[in-house]
């Protein structure tokens, strides 16, 4: 006879069921379960996967919630600081999280250990000012990020390390003063991302140079609108850039962007940026960014060129396809004299020629998203030689000018200074200097020749030296003051008469008179 462990275990009065037994138990599991994880709180409304604690006054998280849940919202409470465990669940499911209009001031290392598997974090409308590295290192699997309208004015540069798939990252209405770099360069930059929202923050300048290497699908998805910016001419070339791009980030938002001078850094006047005719930007200042970025490429004939298709779709269902300047289609894997279009989109071309310059487009094509993309891409090939020739020409007239500048210059040097003096000249001032210490103090002085030898006698005849000086008359009337002529009288006693000497030329020569006087017949 054999008895099954439930007849025994009634026999023997261990357990003995009845209605009443069985009620008993079931208000006691209930009470016991009751306060374990798994149960919805009080304060919050659960439907199936969801939680939702909003606008609840809650200082921290509720401890027993479903272990299940995906979505946690716990919006517009006074939570404050996130610190390790702050969820006191292991959530692995969890994968959205909302903690958005919060007094979140501050966030620890470790904060999010028991939410490994979030894939969306609302942090927006805190009070977070520094953003130190690293706190978010446990979410691998992180695509979207929303930090906008905090007081943060510093981000360190392992902020964000780790979250290598990280997509959008909203940093916009804060204090940020530079543009997050780290980010798109470096070992640690985020390869996935493609939208950053850093508007209406006070960055004034912008590392141009350094995004010039940035493939265009994470450019594209730069938002940089409403900040105070520098009026720039290499901002403006890198704004224009992406205009011409069709960059919605830029296209949307065009009269958003606007620019203080330096000279004015309070922003008295604000000029609109992307505005024509406003920064008065030289031609070669933006064909150098456009350069950088990769819209004009420059060769020399023979060189070998690789131009790449920097696209915004380009992922691995993408087809490129390149239009040369004379129409012609370039297609992938068929060469076309010396061109060659990759999978990738690259064009190279093998040995470049004067006739290979002008305006390329490459088209992208992605028929699953049905998406396709234009890019125009400028080559210019020029001949080294010639150039080197024209060169030389403008060396060798620039040196031939600059020498006879020089020599120029030290001739007009050597006659000022360097020019020897004649005899003549000494003997002059010498003879100058006698006869003004010799003279009488008279106003007309004329003194009869000495004799001369007869051979000089005759060339002398009939010449008078007549030397004009002035009359010192000590009168009050005058009061000390030169007096030229005093009376007539005297003008007319000093005119001495000689006896005139014919000479063999016949000719007279007049005192006071430079016309000739002619002798009576």
């Amino acid at each position: 006879m054999s008895l099954n462990w439930w007849t025994l275990l009634t026999r023997l009065g261990v357990f003995k069921v009845n209605c009443k037994g069985l009620a008993c138990l079931l208000v006691f599991t209930v009470s016991v379960c009751g306060s374990a994880p798994g149960m919805c709180p009080a304060a919050c409304i659960c439907a199936s996967d969801i939680v939702s604690c909003t606008n609840k006054n809650l200082t921290r998280v509720p401890g027993n919630l479903y272990k299940s849940m995906k979505r946690l919202d716990l919006s517009y409470n006074r939570i404050g600081i996130l610190e390790p465990e702050w969820v006191p669940v292991l959530s692995e499911k969890l994968n959205t999280l909302i903690v958005n209009h919060n007094s979140i001031s501050s966030i620890s290392a470790g904060s999010f250990s028991t939410t490994p598997n979030l894939m969306y974090l609302d942090l927006s409308s805190n009070s977070l000012k520094t953003l130190s590295s690293p706190v978010f290192q446990e979410l691998k699997a992180l695509e979207v990020l929303l930090l906008y309208n905090n007081q943060i004015n510093q981000i360190e540069s392992l902020a964000f390390g780790g979250l290598y798939k990280l997509q959008k990252l909203y940093l916009s209405y804060n204090l940020v003063s530079h543009f997050p770099l780290d980010l798109y360069v470096g070992k640690h930059k985020l390869t996935d991302l493609v939208l950053l929202d850093i508007s209406f923050n006070h960055i004034q300048t912008m590392p141009v140079q350094r995004l010039s290497s940035v493939p265009a699908r994470q450019l594209s998805g730069i938002y940089l609108h409403g900040n105070p910016f520098y009026c720039d001419c290499v901002l403006y070339s890198m704004l224009i850039f992406w205009y011409q791009r069709h960059f919605s980030s830029v296209v949307d938002f065009k009269n958003e962007y606007s620019c203080l001078l330096q000279s004015d850094p309070r922003g008295h006047n604000q000029l609109p940026l992307l505005h024509d005719n406003i920064m008065n930007c030289s031609e070669s200042t933006v064909n150098s960014s456009f350069q950088a970025f990769g819209f004009i490429h420059d060769a020399q004939v023979g060189d070998r060129l690789i131009v790449h298709c920097d696209s915004r779709i380009g992922d691995m269902g993408t087809q490129f396809v390149w239009v040369s300047p004379d129409n012609r289609l370039l297609e992938p894997d068929r060469e076309t004299d010396n061109f060659k279009v990759f999978p990738n989109g690259s064009l190279e071309i093998t040995d470049a020629q004067l006739e290979n310059s002008g305006l390329y487009s490459c088209i992208a094509i992605n028929k699953k998203r049905l998406l396709n993309e234009t890019i125009e891409v400028r080559i210019n090939v020029s001949n080294f030689t010639v150039n080197r020739s024209h060169a030389h020409e403008a060396f060798n007239t620039a040196f031939t000018t600059l020498a006879a500048c020089v020599a120029s210059i030290i001739l007009v040097l050597l006659y000022l200074y360097l020019t020897p003096c004649p005899c003549q000249c000494k003997a002059k001032k010498k003879k100058r200097k006698l006869n003004q210490s010799s003279a009488h103090p008279s106003i007309l002085n004329s003194t009869l020749p000495q004799e001369l030898p007869a051979d000089e006698k005759k060339a002398s005849t009939g010449k008078r030296v007549v030397f004009l000086e002035p009359v010192h008359e000590p009168k009050q009337s005058q009061n000390g003051k030169v007096k030229l002529f005093p009376n007539d009288s005297v003008i007319t006693e000093s005119i001495l008469k000689t006896t005139r000497t014919k000479s063999d030329s016949d000719s007279v020569n007049s005192v006071f008179s430079d016309t000739p006087f002619m002798p009576p017949a």
